[in-house]
Formats: structure tokens, sequence, C-alpha cells
């Protein structure tokens, strides 16, 4: 089950009829959601003033082995990570290594030939906001799963996945309206590895992670003595097939790990940018990832909600899965504050419904009633 979505789920509005909770409070908010579930670990983060006012970690570390969960360990952060890749290629534009509006064909010819014309004028300003009207993933996934065992480098598995894709029918006209995709990322990744000659991987490092100080961020499923992702009641330790979770060349889509203190350093900065004042990119960038496109919910990559859960907005929202984690993120740019959430488990073991009641609860603590 591939990453997944931008909106933050409906129940988070039913859930906000919860009373206010102090942040001093997460340790029993978190454990009062967790109690009587079936999620073996949460970790809860709450952002206010430029810094992190409330961090927790609940639980263990696999449903099968007694170790608790710790505050440096590292969880798998879905389709938040999205941004991410977003703040990279951001930053390879402000340099004119890349441009927002370069047509596909030419930003990658090698792959043109092959490509449908609907494909060709493509912008990264389309993929990047889920507007270029690309099925979510490849049509075929079954034919895919050779990519679980594929030994080449993953910017080379990336172009022969995109090379398929890009022979798939368009979910929508591209450029008309907004439809999720995971494949649009893998494009967008391709090309600036193709315009800067270094690896994806080795630009989150460069532009993203060293920048922040994100000293535990990495790519693709979480190892031995860490949290790990959990399906059908036991921890996922082997991948072979996307019913289990996703290859190590789906990075760029939301395949990434991290401590809760790299996750939160990340959307702190995207809190400063919208006030100006963000590490990472010029004012221009970060109003470009936080403005939702025409006729979308989406900028690149947040969701973009005038309010949530009855709380006075703009709200900056995501939510990821690969089917084994569940991670939201939520920011409140005009007040400066904002909560990320991440179970090690998913919906198949309840994990919304916790998120959901923890969320419940930190909505009051984060912007007033709109």
């Amino acid at each position: 089950m591939l990453f997944r979505q931008i909106a933050v789920i409906a129940a988070l509005t039913l859930a906000s009829a919860a009373c206010a909770a102090a942040p001093d409070k997460l340790d029993a908010i978190v454990k009062s959601a967790m109690a009587g579930s079936k999620v073996p670990a949460v970790g809860a983060v709450i952002l206010r003033d430029g810094a992190i006012s409330a961090q927790t970690v609940q639980g263990r570390q696999r449903n099968d082995r007694p170790r608790r969960a710790g505050a440096d360990d590292v969880w798998l952060i879905g389709s938040t990570g999205k941004v991410m890749t977003v703040a990279m290629i951001a930053r390879l534009a402000e340099r004119g290594v890349l441009a927002w509006d370069a047509p596909l064909e030419k930003m990658l010819p090698e792959l043109a030939a092959g490509m449908l014309p609907d494909y060709r004028q493509l912008t990264l300003l389309q993929l990047l906001s889920h507007r270029a009207g690309l099925p979510r993933d490849l049509l075929n996934l079954k034919g895919a799963e050779h990519f679980f065992t594929d030994t080449r480098p993953t910017g080379q598995q990336r172009l022969a996945y995109i090379a398929e894709a890009l022979r798939d029918k368009p979910e929508l006209a591209p450029g008309t309206a907004f439809a999720y995709s995971n494949t649009g990322f893998l494009i967008a990744a391709a090309v600036a590895e193709k315009a800067s000659g270094e690896t994806y991987e080795a630009l989150m490092r460069k532009e993203v992670f060293a920048p922040l100080a994100m000293r535990h961020a990495g790519f693709g499923n979480t190892g031995n003595g860490q949290n790990r992702g959990h399906q059908h009641g036991k921890p996922m330790l082997d991948m072979a097939k996307f019913d289990d979770g996703a290859p190590a060349m789906f990075a760029p889509a939301g395949f990434l790990h991290m401590s809760l203190a790299d996750w939160a350093r990340f959307n702190l900065d995207q809190l400063a940018g919208a006030r100006g004042q963000g590490k990472l990119l010029t004012p221009a960038s970060y109003k470009l990832m936080q403005t939702a496109q025409p006729d979308s919910p989406a900028g690149l990559d947040w969701g973009v909600q005038a309010s949530i859960a009855g709380r006075q907005g703009p709200a900056l929202v995501h939510q990821g899965s690969d089917g084994n984690w569940l991670a939201i993120a939520v920011l409140f740019p005009e007040q400066g504050s904002g909560a990320l959430v991440v179970a090690n488990a998913a919906e198949d073991m309840g994990a919304d419904k916790v998120l959901n009641g923890i969320f419940g609860k930190l909505f009051p603590t984060l912007s007033p009633v709109k």
C-alpha cells in the first residue's frame, strides 16, 4: 500500500470537540488515545514560537519485543516527506539549476520519444502540486515488484519506473485539476538528478538535511534496533510487494525516516518561512509551497485549508502512510504553531483512530476557534 494523502482525514473534524489540553499534558493525551488500541508506539511533537514546546514517545518499537520506543528513534513519515522533496527542488530552482515551467520533454529528453504526448509539456509546478494528470502509481504495479530486489542505483530504477509510467493513460487532462500522484514526485526527482548530476539522496542530504541539522534523517525502511512498522498485527520487516510497502527507489514520494526532532526542524523552518524568516528558502519559495494552486486543494506539496476542525486557519496539512505507519502533520502559520504525530502502524491496526484522538485534544491549543 503506497503513500497517501494530502488532506488530513475528515474524522479530525469530529474529534475536535474535545476540551483544550495544555501542552505539558502531551504524555497523558497520547497514553489515553493509545489505551486499548493495537498501535505499538506513537511519537508526538507540539511546535510553538519557533521551537518544540512538547514532545513524547509512548509504546514499543515492535509489538513482539519489550524494548520501548525512545526519543531519538526514527520513524517512517510517509507522504509528509514529499514537502521535503519540494524544498530540495525549490533550492535548485532558486539557483537556476531547474526551472519551474520547463517542459518535461526538455528536462528528460531521453524519455521524450517514449512518453505519451499528453505528458510532454508537464512542468515541475504541475508534477509537485498533483496537477499533472498522472495516475497515483504505475498502473501495472504487480509487474513492477521486481524493484523490491533491484540492485541498480535508485536513480536508474526510477528512470525505468517512470519510463513505463509515462506510457500510462492520464487520469485527468494534465494541468486541469488535482489528481494525487506518487509518480509525479519520482519524475521530479529524476529531473533534479539529470540537471544537477547528483543523486536524489545526495541532493536531499546537501540541500535539506544538512542545513537544518537533521542528523538522523535517511531513506527507506527503518532498520534493526529502531521502531518498525506494523501491518496485520505484526512487524513488517521484509517487503517483497507493493501491498507490503514501497521499494527503496520510492524515497522522493515519502519513503524517508527520521527522528521526531528532525521532522520538527523541517516543519519549524516551514513555519518560520511563512513569516519571512526561514533558513532554507527565499520568501517567494515558501509562499509558492504554501499557497494552493488554481483549482486545487494543494500547494507544493502542502494541503492548504482555510480552517480545520473548526479552528482558525489557514492550515497546512499532510497525511502519509505506506500501510505500516501513519503520520500526520498540521501547521498553523499565522499562529506559529503546529503538531506532528506518527504511529508505527496504520489503519488496519487502528492508528487512524488513535491519531484522530490525539489531534482532537491538541487542536484547541494550537489555534483559536474560527
